[in-house]
């Protein structure tokens, strides 16, 4: 290893500078916040004379040395190898550790690199990346056997004895963690396993819509069934019942939170795993999707002394997303925030969040009766599912409290009417809730493959967009390319529309129920639905007519009935 102070060998560093700083001391400075990181290696630049890198070059990062040292040795010595536009460097964060840098020079050759100090994250997320580039993936792991290697697999498969043995390289342990190593990779939300007749498909929902990933041997369905209820401590000889439970893993350093659900079908059991990557950030209002003029809506709503505001939508319409959104956004040392929720999605620091337990009677009905007594300012529900939940928030909201909570249904007016069929008197509903929010999660066009175009006008027609908007407004629709999987969508964002129970919407709920007079009254008084909140997506080159249609099809079903 070649640095800027001459040394090329351990040997010969015999004379390293007096002025070293101690590291306990150091450890202690940084702990108390008195030095950044980024000020000691700044500092340790200059006194080793060892360059300083803030970013790391990762765009072209070879993985070859992933073979041959693990990641958590890398980790642990704080370095990693990198091919970079100036040649052939080891980034170090510790200048005094040679000795580990000069063995992993010998083994990849040349045995003389320059060295360069970075931080500790910066190292750390360069690690990540290259095992996550190099790691296979479980199509890969079929593809590469001929069928005489697969057959051999499935009887390895068929004798394996201890699957509870998680050190051992047992085919099926593999398989499994390539499938969710893969689908974490993948931005997936779930991994459907489903058997068949004559075989087993998986499946992974990304951005809202299911891919075949995976055609696998009938034969591995019980080993693979198996081998994901042990992980979630389920009863593998119980196969005639549905079973729920949970399983914690990290992927590098992404800790993910997986809940597992089995049903019995036909050919076995069908397990369905719902990921939930626990270290991603929460979003703020501002990402949600919403325009200026919703965003300043929202943040009024959910600034209010007391009162109901819900969020509707089918599951998966990111309603969750939402309500922590406007947590976050209100949550301070002066407010007191407790929420119950099944699951606890996201940990938020300066809230109490309570799980739900059904095992030991902990219901939300029951959790909201206990989180009055706390002295709370804002109350999160997770959902009201039935009359008594419903009437617990209600008294809540009138006894001074800010309730949030969501509920399912298709569109916002539709919500009032689900409490009142739930049994609650509507003058109760006009009394406690202020507002309902209802949503929906579009994909977004991958931004290095969409194409403008000029679609039909019938389609416009359907949207509410009128061909001279055009001019200004250029259409776009999907393609396909290798950063957005040949789908021609990467991400998702959110359509909204905001009804707030103003005096002659509350006037009109207390004589009807009817959704589509609510609806109605509620869009003359200025409410954008969600067709036309998503005609604007559209017109901002942010998603496709088709993707519109998609989330809001009962909308349009109603337009076609109508023409």
């Amino acid at each position: 290893m070649t640095a800027p102070l001459g040394f090329s060998t351990a040997e010969e560093r015999t004379d390293l500078p007096a002025a070293a700083p101690d590291g306990a001391g150091v450890v202690d400075l940084l702990q108390k916040k008195a030095l950044t990181e980024t000020e000691l290696l700044a500092a340790l630049s200059e006194e080793y004379g060892i360059p300083f890198w803030e970013e790391l070059p990762t765009d072209h990062i070879d993985t070859g040395f992933t073979a041959l040292f693990s990641i958590q040795y890398l980790k642990k010595q704080k370095m990693v190898p990198l091919d970079t536009p100036q040649g052939c460097v080891v980034a170090v964060n510790d200048p005094a550790n040679f000795q580990a840098a000069d063995d992993l020079c010998r083994l990849l050759g040349p045995p003389e690199r320059p060295v360069v100090l970075a931080t500790q994250d910066a190292i750390h997320a360069a690690i990540n990346l290259a095992y996550d580039l190099s790691r296979s993936t479980a199509k890969e792991f079929f593809q590469e056997m001929n069928e005489e290697s697969t057959d051999s697999l499935i009887s390895e498969i068929e004798e394996t004895g201890d699957l509870l043995d998680e050190t051992s390289d047992a085919p099926i342990i593999k398989l499994v963690n390539l499938l969710l190593s893969g689908a974490i990779k993948d931005r997936a939300s779930d991994i459907h396993i489903e058997p068949y007749q004559a075989s087993v498909k998986v499946r992974y929902r990304i951005d809202g819509i299911l891919y075949d990933i995976l055609s696998l041997p009938r034969k591995i369905h019980s080993p693979l069934a198996s081998r994901v209820k042990i992980m979630a401590k389920l009863n593998i000889a119980e196969k005639r019942l549905p079973q729920d439970g949970r399983i914690e893993i990290k992927v590098a350093d992404r800790s993910v939170d997986i809940r597992v659900s089995t049903i019995p079908t036909a050919f076995g059991e069908r397990v369905v795993l719902r990921l939930l990557d626990k270290t991603s950030s929460i979003l703020m209002l501002s990402d949600l999707g919403m325009d200026e003029r919703k965003v300043g809506i929202f943040n009024r709503l959910i600034k209010s002394p007391y009162g109901i505001v819900l969020v509707t939508g089918p599951t998966g319409s990111g309603k969750t997303t939402t309500l922590y959104a406007a947590l976050t956004s209100i949550n301070s040392t002066e407010v007191n925030i407790i929420t119950i929720e099944d699951p606890i999605e996201y940990q938020i620091d300066g809230i109490g969040q309570i799980q739900v337990n059904p095992k030991i009677d902990l219901t939300f009905a029951q959790g909201l009766r206990s989180i009055v007594r706390q002295d709370p300012d804002v109350i999160l529900v997770g959902e009201i599912r039935d009359r008594e939940t419903a009437e617990i928030a209600i008294q809540s909201s009138l006894t001074g409290h800010l309730v949030f909570s969501t509920l399912h249904t298709n569109d916002a007016a539709s919500a009032v009417t689900r409490l009142i069929d739930m049994g609650i008197e509507p003058f109760l509903v006009t009394s406690s809730v202020i507002a309902i929010i209802a949503q929906r999660l579009l994909r977004v066009l991958c931004p290095k493959c969409k194409e403008a175009y000029t679609p039909d006008g019938e389609s416009l027609a359907n949207l509410g967009i009128d061909m001279k908007q055009l001019d200004r407004h250029p259409l776009y629709r999907k393609r396909g390319c290798t950063a957005c999987m040949n789908t021609g969508y990467r991400g998702r964002t959110a359509i909204f529309e905001i009804l707030i129970l103003d005096d002659p919407l509350k006037r009109l709920i207390l004589k009807t129920s009817d959704a589509n007079q609510i609806q109605d009254e509620a869009m003359k008084r200025g409410m954008t639905n969600l067709l036309a909140d998503g005609a604007k997506k559209v017109l901002e080159g942010t998603t496709t007519i088709e993707e519109v249609f998609r989330v809001t099809r009962i909308l349009k079903r109603e337009t076609d009935i109508e023409a």
